[in-house]
């Protein structure tokens, strides 16, 4: 199992196959790489393709600390240094998105040839000038609280959410065994950090070109928040997926993995 020392101590896993232009996927909160492996196979055809499981998540070392999105950012950072990794096309799904952005913003564009953004607005939460987020203060609360007293019991309620049609029940299992490999002190001040992230301001300035990919069905994230994305960064295009909800590379994955394709060899 291969694993990169990005800190004293802190290893991330990754699996990687294929050669080419380089693609790295990145997770959601508390999920993993396992998520993208329906990718792997497509991809590794014509591509460098790295799954890489963040810090605390999936087979990645847990620390108590560094579990931010400006520190996954810089994991992502030390990873690609030490892989010696050039003109990188970054696919974030979900958190995987506020930890593209905060690369952008933290490191430039100078290394990344291209991002995809999957399912994720400018901030999940709820601010006074901001009403379209994903949570409020009650509900953020509600939800932590949950990770403490009842982490199953929510996430048995909360996986189906992202999903158009019905979870098989082995969907469910396997998803509930990645999302409950950290501790659930780390999952609430993940959870809370990803939360109050905010990016409206900053996606004026990128001009990395960017493939966004959004389910119509919105149980999670409405699909007007890549609508107002689109419009603020410039060099963009937006791919609504008909039948999907918050997981089009699972929900349609064959069309995702060409969309994604295309719009990556359009780079080259």
């Amino acid at each position: 199992m291969p694993y990169i020392e990005v800190e004293k101590d802190v290893n991330l896993y990754y699996e990687e196959a294929g050669n080419g232009q380089t693609i790295i996927f990145i997770h959601g909160v508390w999920m993993s790489s396992r998520f993208f492996q329906q990718q792997l196979n497509f991809f590794k055809k014509d591509f460098h393709t790295i799954l890489l499981d963040l810090r605390g998540h999936g087979e990645s070392s847990k620390p108590a600390h560094g579990n931010t999105i400006n520190g996954y950012a810089k994991d992502l950072h030390n990873f690609m240094t030490k892989k010696d990794l050039k003109d990188v096309v970054l696919v974030g799904w979900s958190m995987g998105a506020f930890v593209v952005w905060e690369y952008l913003k933290e490191f430039g564009e100078k290394n990344i040839k291209g991002s995809v953004i999957v399912d994720e607005m400018a901030s999940d939460f709820k601010w006074e000038d901001y009403p379209q987020g994903a949570f409020d203060m009650n509900a953020l609360i509600d939800i932590m609280r949950a990770m403490q007293t009842d982490r199953v019991g929510f996430l048995k309620g909360f996986l189906p959410l992202m999903f158009k049609e019905e979870m098989k029940e082995k969907t469910l299992s396997w998803m509930l065994e990645e999302t409950t490999k950290m501790s659930e002190s780390v999952a609430g001040a993940v959870l809370f950090d990803q939360t109050v992230v905010d990016y409206r301001s900053f996606f004026s300035s990128i001009k990395t070109p960017t493939l966004l990919c959004f389910g119509k069905e919105e149980k999670l994230i409405p699909v007007a928040a890549g609508e107002e994305i689109h419009r603020e960064i410039t060099n963009s295009r937006l791919e609504i997926f008909e039948d999907s909800c918050h997981c089009p590379f699972l929900e349609e994955t064959d069309r995702f993995n060409e969309v994604v394709s295309t719009f990556v060899k359009e780079l080259l």
